[in-house]
């Protein structure tokens, strides 16, 4: 039986090689990536590997990169020791959507492929629909598929448009963008309002659907009609949904997901997305409080199952410099014990602080932090389970313990039920204070019986009464930002 709550891991493909380079003194290609690498990843539980950044992109771009004040200080933040080899231009400014020729081409993630496969690992890649790279080749070809600018939308909006070199003569076009910042000077908006672009797209995703087993797709909802037209002042037909069903037609299964804000994860969901991004949960996570993160579990199951949840990934800061490590240990058993797809970066088990942007190719060294190395193999081990891989969720309520202790309102539980009695809880207290709750259990059949609460996460094994469960609950008392992982015999 193919596992219902699946996890994924992102890997920054070109740090990943320059590290391996580093190390075989040459320049490594997806070839020289090592059979166990790749024996550890399957190892650890995941049954999706993310590889950022491996289509071909160009000499514009990586200009642009290696030129931008703004970004070059973002770059000296995370590498003090800063060289231009180190900025090979971003992983989405896009020129062709084959694989880089530095990476080995074609032919090395073909194989690559083949080896995650024979370890029952799936190949996820990018897929950016809004926008392509300067030096595209369709700016000679097929100018038609990009929004073009005039004299005076250069002149008014520099931030926006470019002028662009081509064979047939010079182009305003526009910069690809979302509706609330300046455009991103290394690429070109393309125009979803023309067919014909749409049409060139779908052709695209077709062939990457031939090399993957899933795309994760960049900034998914800025294609949507009613956003493009804020954007552009051009309304066009729905792209997604038959973008989907004519990948699906040629290759059954093939997944989507969505890099989404705004509150469109439902619309992307419904358009043919099997996952969506559920930022918002991250975001709830990042304020501190219990209540609006206990309230964010309670929409239909369905929809939380086709959710992404993160703590990081390569857009947000990393998490160990977000989050002090018990709120960070917190809010990790709270995002990947909940329902939907469990979505971890390269360099979060070690405790990274460093964010590393798509434009770089080299990550700065840093120690290890050896605690939540610890706690997240725990936490892996916990996943690996049958039991929260294909069992039943669900969001359990947590009372006050005795009158005038309001404490219990920084509680969140879930139990996870499957077959042959088997149950899980879990229990965090997402606050800065001690707290003490009861925690309602809906199990009847603990009636009459000895259960024994014994702790995944930590040392903790308690015996208690089930007329007492059943009655009024499990009694928690909690340290501040502590948390539970109970089996349940």
């Amino acid at each position: 039986m193919t596992p219902h709550y699946l996890s994924l891991y992102q890997v920054n493909t070109r740090v990943w090689l320059t590290k391996l380079s580093r190390a075989l003194g040459r320049q490594a290609t997806l070839d020289d990536i090592p059979n166990v690498e790749l024996d550890h990843l399957a190892r650890l539980g995941f049954d999706w590997i993310w590889l950022l950044s491996v289509w071909q992109t160009g000499p514009a771009a990586r200009h642009v990169s290696r030129s931008n004040p703004e970004w070059r200080r973002d770059f000296e933040d995370t590498l003090p020791d800063l060289r231009d080899e180190d900025i090979e231009g971003s992983g989405f400014a896009i020129t062709d959507y084959t694989v880089h020729r530095q990476l080995g081409g074609d032919s090395a993630l073909a194989s690559l492929r083949e080896r995650l496969r024979k370890r029952g690992l799936k190949l996820m890649l990018d897929f950016v629909p809004n926008h392509m790279g300067l030096g595209h080749v369709w700016v000679d070809s097929h100018p038609e598929y990009f929004v073009p600018g005039t004299e005076a939308d250069l002149q008014g909006a520099p931030q926006n448009y470019t002028r662009v070199e081509r064979k047939g003569g010079e182009l305003v076009l526009a910069y690809g963008r979302d509706p609330y910042f300046a455009g991103w000077p290394d690429t070109l908006q393309l125009d979803y309002s023309n067919p014909s672009t749409q049409q060139a797209m779908i052709a695209a995703l077709l062939k990457i659907a031939g090399q993957c087993d899933g795309v994760r797709c960049d900034m998914a909802m800025l294609v949507l009609p009613e956003v493009f037209e804020r954007t552009w002042g051009r309304r066009p037909e729905p792209f997604w949904p038959r973008a989907t069903q004519q990948v699906r037609a040629r290759v059954p299964g093939f997944c989507f997901m969505a890099e989404v804000y705004w509150d469109m994860e439902w619309t992307l969901q419904q358009q043919g997305f099997d996952y969506a991004y559920d930022k918002r949960l991250y975001d709830r996570l990042r304020e501190g409080h219990a209540r609006p993160v206990r309230e964010h579990f309670h929409a239909d199951i369905e929809y939380q199952n086709k959710l992404a949840r993160f703590l990081e990934n390569h857009d947000e800061p990393r998490a160990a410099a977000t989050f002090d490590r018990d709120i960070h240990q917190a809010a990790a058993v709270i995002t990947f014990l909940s329902p939907g797809l469990r979505f971890f970066h390269d360099g979060q088990f070690e405790g990274r602080r460093k964010r590393i942007s798509p434009h770089l190719v080299r990550a700065p060294l840093e120690p290890p932090d050896e605690a939540l190395q610890q706690f997240y193999n725990r936490l892996l081990t916990v996943l690996r389970l049958r039991l929260v891989r294909d069992g039943c969720w669900r969001a359990l309520e947590c009372v006050s313990a005795w009158e005038g202790n309001w404490t219990s309102d920084g509680f969140l539980a879930f139990s996870w039920d499957g077959t042959d009695n088997e149950r899980l809880l879990v229990a965090a207290n997402y606050a800065g204070t001690q707290g003490q709750c009861y925690v309602r259990l809906p199990f009847p059949e603990l009636a009459g019986r000895s259960v024994r609460f014994a702790d995944l996460m930590g040392p903790a094994s308690y015996d208690r009464d089930g007329n007492e469960l059943v009655w009024r609950g499990l009694f928690l008392d909690v340290p501040p930002w502590g948390y539970h992982v109970f089996e349940v015999k």
